[in-house]
Formats: C-alpha cells, sequence, structure tokens
C-alpha cells in the first residue's frame, strides 16, 4: 500500500494534510479534557455535603451507643440520635448522587465535545486519503502499461492539461508516437503524484507536477 506520492509538492500536501488532521484532533482531545476538569469541579459541593452527611451520621450514631447505655430511659433517648443518623446517611448519599452526576456530564459533555470536531475532520480527509492511496497502489502496479496511461490520460485528464502536450496529443498517441504516449502516461500518473519508470521517464515539465 501507497502512503505517499512520489512528486514532492503532493506529497509535501499530503504530509501537511495529515499533521494539520492530527494536530486537530489533538488539539480538542485536549480542549475535551481541559472542560472534563472544570465540570469535574463542580462536584466540590457533593463531597462537601457526603462528608458532613458521614459526619453526621457517624456522631449520631456514637450518641445513640452512649445513651442506650442510661438505665431504664436508654431506649427513648436513642430515638432521636437515630432519626439523625438517618438524615446524615441521606445527606451523604445525596452528596454522592451529585458526584455522579457531575461525573457522568463531565465524560458525555468531554466526548461530544471532542467527538464532533474529530469526526468532522476525519470525515473530510480520510476518504480521500483512502481512495488516493488504493487508486495509486493500483497504478504502482501497473506502472510497466504506459499504454495504458496514456488512454486514461486522453480519457480523465482536462483539455487544459492536454494542451500542455502539443496542438495534437490524441493524433500523435494513436500514430504510435512512443514520446507521445510517455508524455500522456506521464501526465495522468503526475495526477496521482507518481512518476514513470526511469526508462521511460521524460524531461520534466514545469508545466505539469
Amino acid at each position: 500500500m501507497r502512503l505517499y506520492a512520489q512528486t514532492p509538492a503532493r506529497r509535501t500536501s499530503q504530509l501537511i494534510g495529515d499533521v494539520a488532521v492530527l494536530g486537530w484532533c489533538v488539539v480538542w482531545i485536549l480542549v475535551a479534557r481541559a472542560v472534563h476538569g472544570l465540570v469535574e469541579q463542580l462536584a466540590g459541593p457533593g463531597r462537601t455535603l457526603e462528608g458532613a452527611g458521614r459526619d453526621l451520621s457517624s456522631s449520631m450514631r456514637e450518641a445513640s451507643g452512649v445513651v442506650g447505655d442510661v438505665p431504664v430511659a436508654g431506649d427513648a433517648l436513642q430515638a432521636p440520635f437515630d432519626l439523625a443518623g438517618d438524615v446524615g446517611t441521606r445527606i451523604q448519599n445525596a452528596g454522592l448522587a451529585q458526584q455522579d452526576a457531575v461525573s457522568t456530564l463531565a465524560v458525555w459533555l468531554a466526548i461530544v465535545l471532542a467527538a464532533i470536531p474529530i469526526t468532522w475532520a476525519l470525515w473530510r480527509w480520510v476518504p480521500a486519503r483512502l481512495t488516493w492511496m488504493r487508486e495509486a497502489t493500483a497504478a504502482q502496479a501497473m506502472i510497466d502499461d504506459v499504454e495504458l496511461f496514456a488512454v486514461r490520460a486522453l480519457a480523465h485528464r482536462p483539455l487544459r492539461e492536454l494542451a500542455t502536450l502539443g496542438p495534437a496529443p490524441a493524433a500523435a498517441w494513436k500514430a504510435g508516437d512512443p514520446t507521445a504516449t510517455a508524455a500522456l502516461a506521464r501526465l495522468e500518473l503526475a495526477s496521482l503524484g507518481l512518476r514513470l519508470p526511469g526508462g521511460l521517464q521524460l524531461p520534466a515539465d514545469p508545466r505539469l507536477p
């Protein structure tokens, strides 16, 4: 599988594009992490509430145990402390629930914030890169078939590009002119950022990529 073009201009463009997409993804991952950290700070009150509830519950349970040892009235005295301990437990659970809600919000917000721009960039860039890789790999496997690429150039290349090869490139190819055939093949391969094999390479034309 060919990853990059042979011609410097096309290869540089591909490298810049790959680096730009990678950088874009990294930036949004860092932004998502920062947002996650900021949202997680909202869990602070929940942690405070959890701690207060836990301390209240623990204190009331201990007090309940102490007054429970009082003769005769111990059971009656325990009831308010047990009730206060239950209130502390509910407060602790409310703090935990708030922390869980904030944590869930932080995770999903970070995922969505990173996923949307990253998906957009990959959707714009990856299909084109994969298409080029498949085409370039297939072309490389048939690189010696100069006639094939000459025909493709006549069928696919814009007239303004064909005009750079002379007034009648199709007629020259049909007449069996090897120079015209190689020039057409070179034009088609240049559109993929590839070059003809060394034995068929023509002098560089500054008007072509």
